[in-house]
């Protein structure tokens, strides 16, 4: 049985916010945005080459607390291009830092490996947090 996550909820106060943050700066393809009924109203975008999205919404589910949201990770094969990007399109990060066990973390240096151990941290407006690890290449299974 082959299982695959599809959608995230991700909790915001200002949908519009919000979507204009993850597609115009982040990049994320809006594929819906559509109200039910007055007050209520989701928005599903997908990051670039992902296959689950995420689902920004207000009057569905009155317990998702904006900026909650901790541990999501997007992967990317370059994690000095990604942060480069993210600069350029106005997001603010920690830079690229490098971390071994998932809780300390310093600032990355020219020489380092950063295969599995680069990220780059930041925090949509509603300080929902994130991170962007480099994987360019998986183990196999």
């Amino acid at each position: 049985m082959q299982w695959t996550l599809e959608v995230v909820q991700v909790p915001v106060t200002d949908i519009d916010r919000a979507k204009d943050f993850y597609h115009q700066q982040l990049g994320f393809a809006v594929d819906i945005d559509d109200s039910a009924d007055q007050g209520r109203r989701f928005v599903q975008l997908t990051p670039p080459g992902s296959g689950c999205s995420i689902q920004l919404s207000a009057g569905y589910i009155s317990d998702l607390v904006p900026g909650s949201l901790r541990g999501l990770v997007l992967v990317v094969p370059d994690i000095r291009a990604a942060h480069t990007q993210l600069v350029e399109n106005g997001v603010e990060n920690d830079g690229v830092v490098v971390s071994y066990d998932g809780l300390a973390f310093r600032p990355a240096r020219d020489d380092d490996a950063l295969d599995n151990v680069g990220f780059v941290r930041f925090s949509d407006p509603d300080g929902n947090q994130w991170s962007v690890q480099q994987i360019s290449s998986r183990a196999k299974s």
